[in-house]
């Protein structure tokens, strides 16, 4: 189960992530909700990992997935540029949550 939060924990900071830069600096109130609302589950989510997996791990875990999520999304929805240079990071961070869920 702390697998399964931490996961869904990343995909809430994709969520808040994304509310955020939809709010316009909070001045919007429908993505200013979703951000308060989606921040609050990711950390509840998040620390409940935390007190049954290696911090560190679950930490680097939960930011990559949020990063991972929100590159993609950024890209799709956003139409922010992506290049060869990005997409090597992007994928350098994926083989880094691999290794660290195998580890």
């Amino acid at each position: 189960m702390p697998w399964i939060s931490l996961v869904v924990a990343g995909l809430f900071e994709v969520a808040w992530a994304l509310a955020l830069k939809a709010s316009h600096g909070f001045s919007r109130p429908l993505p200013t909700l979703v951000f308060v609302v989606t921040l609050a589950a990711s950390m509840g989510l998040l620390a409940y990992a935390v007190k049954h997996l290696p911090l560190g791990s679950a930490y680097a875990i939960w930011v990559g997935i949020g990063t991972l999520g929100t590159v993609a999304l950024g890209v799709v929805w956003f139409h922010e540029p992506m290049n060869l240079l990005r997409l090597a990071s992007v994928l350098l961070i994926l083989a880094g949550i691999i290794g660290l869920k195998l580890g």
